[in-house]
């Protein structure tokens, strides 16, 4: 089933009065707008709100301001069917962690919940660094998540103040998430710079697309009524070692490794992410594999621009 199917069956339902949903986004940034681009061609009515709404101009979604530290600017935020927090902390500091995660998530929850026409589902995006797994595990739904920072610790705060909360809440966790604009991997490729082979460092990660493409099925199916679980893991079809995507990147450059990663490499966790659950209900990937994924940002990004 391709990733909005449910959503246009959904809107299209049998007729042409079928109300349109709404559907707003929290953090409406690069996530939240391709999401926002896929949710309109499938017909819903968007918003999008944000500390800046002017970033929202000639998007196409209708923008709303708001600041989530600051609750007296919640009641502003319009009703919806469907909310999706996908919120970024403003920087890597605990106090920005616990205003952006768990403060603002519940601030919004008890906003909601307090509506007469509260949402039908709640969405957060999480993170797989909540995971503590480090040898090469797989991982999946199940995994204990035992976070040692503080950024994973709030994170899983957060998530649990969703899925235990009256309002029905899916919690959606992405590995490292890649795509136009987010191409730090290549540029250290082209450095000549890459991931040693040993020990083998396993690495996760989803095209910004995919994350889109993931929400909006998530948000048709529970559109169409279609039970969801409380977690998913948003992750593409291959783990791989890193030195092994580096190296096929290298190749696709025609650059020589010269130099070894090291120091970030013994922070890094490695495991495998396991999506059986996103697979099972329906989505389909664009971009399965880093191979897929990585040749769309390379050639929109520009890096190709010699004739092999």
């Amino acid at each position: 089933m391709g990733h909005n199917n449910a959503n246009r069956d959904f809107l299209s339902g049998g007729g042409a009065k079928v109300k349109k949903t709404t559907t707003l986004i929290l953090g409406c940034g690069d996530i939240g707008k391709a999401l926002g681009h896929e949710l309109l061609e499938a017909g819903h009515r968007v918003v999008g709100a944000r500390r800046h709404p002017q970033a929202l101009e000639g998007s196409g979604l209708e923008a709303v301001a708001v600041d989530l530290a600051d609750p007296a600017t919640l009641p502003r935020l319009p009703d919806a069917d469907t909310l999706v927090y996908v919120v970024s902390a403003d920087r890597f500091e605990e106090e920005a962690y616990r205003a952006a995660y768990p403060d603002g998530l519940k601030a919004v929850l008890q906003e909601f919940a307090g509506r007469d026409r509260p949402p039908q589902r709640v969405f957060f995006v999480s993170s797989t660094s909540v995971y503590a797994q480090r040898d090469g595990e797989l991982v999946d739904e199940e995994s204990p998540a035992a976070p040692s920072g503080f950024s994973g610790t709030l994170m899983c705060e957060a998530e649990r103040a969703l899925i235990d909360h009256d309002l029905p809440g899916t919690v959606v966790r992405f590995s490292g998430i890649y795509g136009p604009g987010r191409d730090r991997l290549i540029r250290q490729v082209g450095e000549g710079r890459i991931a040693p082979a040993s020990p083998v460092m396993y690495s996760n990660r989803i095209h910004r697309d995919d994350c889109a493409g993931a929400l909006a099925h998530l948000i048709g199916l529970s559109l169409a009524g279609t039970p969801l679980e409380p977690l998913y893991l948003g992750s593409d079809c291959e783990p791989a070692p890193l030195n092994e995507v580096m190296a096929w990147i290298a190749r696709q450059l025609k650059v020589e490794a010269t130099e070894n990663i090291q120091s970030p490499l013994r922070r890094r966790a490695s495991k495998r992410c396991d999506n059986a659950r996103l697979l099972e209900s329906g989505y389909r990937f664009r971009y399965p594999s880093f191979r897929e994924g990585y040749a769309q940002v390379l050639k929109a990004g520009g890096f190709l621009s010699e004739k092999a």
